[in-house]
């Protein structure tokens, strides 16, 4: 467990299960979260054009705003399997349904793992009987659920929060194939506090636009990712900008634990571009920096190779920017390391490579004098990522 991360909050009304059932080795690879009573909820799915199964059926059971249970496997994503994944995904949620006594349509599935490979779903199905008697609702239960649903996460994730009478906790994994277009990443939040779905739904779109939808660790949006709430009510009403601010700080913390797990990575990148003339700008121009793979490598092998950042920015062909505008700035230290066309120094470079060995590298981007800013996160681009990448079915 990272040492920042405190044990996970239960949350009344909810309970978890995590275990293995043999996807595919002895790791564990089945979860559940379950409600004691149906739940307001809403979902961020995927906007890949080949969405898993799991997506598919997903979104037409929290069409309604209503959900009970969560159930999610690893080592098998369930995606390019045609209608026979359907099938699983809805047998799955089915026979879950009718352990836990609830209508299956109140189920939400996630599948995470390997594409284009059947999901074993007799194991799956074996396995829901079992459900109600391994349910817990303590911290352990909930870091079970958290590993379970890990792929190449090097460990579980989540964050809580008290929000009034109410707590949120949410999980989540992922650490490639990552940039969410709302990526794999999934990540469920319960809550006891008592809100309606619609507000519910606003809250979470907003939430996962400043939070999971601005990291990239390798530009590839997931066929599987999903962003899930559920609140049971169980505490009574809570002020609704309290509890979006709670959301978007767990999702926020979440999303930079993910970019900062990354397939290989060794460093958390921060990228904060500032002076942009409108926000698309100001976005564009730090996904190009955040996710060039001269600007990863130089930042894992600690090369102050500022023209690897210019670079970046100026191919961002909609949104030019004049070269004497730009200025970039390594890390929030006084005196600042910045970096411009007026100003680079031999011993300037030496500093910046210094800063660069750090775990943690943030970049603050000048580009100009207009009112819009965007932060971006993610890593660098290591050794590791190839031999994860390259051997990942074998």
């Amino acid at each position: 467990m990272p040492p920042e991360q405190r044990p996970p909050l239960p949350v009344p009304g909810f309970t978890w299960l995590g275990r293995n059932i043999g996807i595919k080795d002895d790791r564990p690879d089945f979860g559940v979260v379950f409600s004691a009573r149906p739940a307001a909820a809403a979902a961020v799915f995927t906007r890949n054009n080949f969405p898993g199964a799991p997506v598919v059926v997903g979104r037409e059971h929290v069409a309604d705003g209503r959900l009970q249970a969560i159930v999610v496997n690893s080592k098998n994503a369930n995606v390019a399997t045609g209608t026979g994944g359907l099938e699983h995904a809805r047998r799955v949620c089915a026979r879950l349904g009718e352990a836990l006594g609830i209508a299956p349509e109140l189920v939400l599935p996630s599948s995470t793992g390997v594409i284009g490979v059947p999901l074993p779903v007799e194991k799956l199905v074996a396995a829901c009987a079992g459900v109600p008697a391994g349910l817990a609702g303590d911290a352990a239960a909930i870091e079970a659920f958290a590993r379970a649903i890990m792929t190449t996460d090097t460990h579980p994730k989540w964050h809580s929060a008290r929000v009034g009478p109410a707590t949120l906790t949410g999980v989540a994994k992922g650490a490639g194939m990552i940039e969410p277009n709302m990526a794999t990443m999934l990540a469920y939040f319960v809550t006891d506090a008592e809100l309606a779905a619609p507000e519910l739904r606003a809250m979470l779109r907003r939430a996962v636009e400043r939070s999971f939808n601005r990291i990239s660790i390798d530009t590839d949006t997931s066929t599987s990712d999903t962003v899930v709430v559920l609140a049971n009510g169980l505490a009574g009403p809570v002020a609704p900008a309290d509890f979006e601010a709670a959301l978007t700080a767990a999702a926020l913390h979440l999303a930079k634990a993910i970019a900062r797990d990354g397939e290989g990575a060794t460093k958390l990148i921060e990228v904060h571009v500032h002076g942009a003339d409108t926000p698309a700008a100001a976005l564009a121009i730090a996904k190009a920096v955040v996710n060039s793979p001269l600007v990863k490598t130089a930042i894992y092998g600690a090369d102050p190779n500022w023209g690897r950042f210019i670079m970046a920015i100026g191919k961002v062909f909609d949104h030019p920017v004049p070269l004497e505008a730009v200025e970039i700035r390594f890390g929030r230290g006084e005196p600042p390391l910045a970096i411009s066309v007026e100003r680079q120094a031999p011993e300037l470079l030496a500093r910046i490579s210094a800063y660069l060995k750090g775990d943690d590298v943030r970049l603050a981007i000048r580009v100009g004098s207009g009112p819009c800013a965007e932060t971006v996160w993610g890593c660098d681009l290591t050794e590791g990522y190839v031999r994860e990448n390259a051997y990942y079915t074998t």
